[in-house]
């Protein structure tokens, strides 16, 4: 898919940096990626990137959130978010999570949704581009109880696309939801297989 605009509906927040993303659509197309499905129409998200298995993932990803013009957040220790720096993490997205809260950054996060007229939680489920055994659960039961949509994306180095997955409301059984979400990715399109 090669018509971007088609890609992000109307209610997905936009940073509306239009020569950013003229840039970057180029950039993207000249590069020989392409997009296959497309984001619900809701106004608060999670997507759950993966796999993550090398650091071209977050090149690609920037290219991905600037062809888009996406709104995206993710989080940081609240130790990283210290002046001047803390300035320019929040105008990327940044959002400072306080680890030793007793609210918790589950908590916080679902407080964060709750507050926010529109919200998109980008991370990727793994925490890491080594080799884990578990996923982070984290994603799931802040989805669940803030009911917030989890959108999966797969980078597909291998065809080089990045696929949008079926939106998916998540339930309370997340050690099922976890391996719902798991199953959809497969390792045959990381940058480094050997790493899922």
């Amino acid at each position: 898919m090669n018509n971007l605009s088609s890609v992000v509906p109307i209610n997905i927040p936009r940073t509306n940096r239009r020569f950013i993303k003229w840039c970057a659509g180029k950039l993207f197309i000249m590069l020989g990626w392409r997009i296959t499905g497309s984001f619900p129409n809701e106004k608060k998200l999670i997507l759950a990137v993966a796999p993550h298995t090398s650091n071209w993932d977050f090149v690609i990803g920037v290219i991905v959130k600037l062809a888009l013009d996406l709104k995206l957040n993710f989080l940081g220790k609240d130790a990283i978010f210290f002046w001047p720096f803390n300035i320019w993490l929040k105008a990327i997205g940044g959002i400072a999570i306080d680890r030793k809260s007793p609210h918790g950054v589950v908590g916080q996060m679902v407080d964060k949704f709750e507050q926010q007229e529109s919200l998109v939680l980008a991370l990727a489920p793994e925490g890491t581009r080594s080799k884990v055994t578990q996923w982070k659960t984290g994603f799931l039961h802040i989805a669940n109880k803030a009911s917030v949509p989890v959108l999966p994306i797969q980078i597909d180095y291998k065809a080089k696309q990045i696929i949008f997955y079926q939106a998916r409301n998540i339930g309370a059984d997340i050690e099922d939801e976890l391996q719902g979400i798991k199953s959809i990715f497969s390792k045959d399109c990381a940058k480094n297989p050997h790493n899922f």
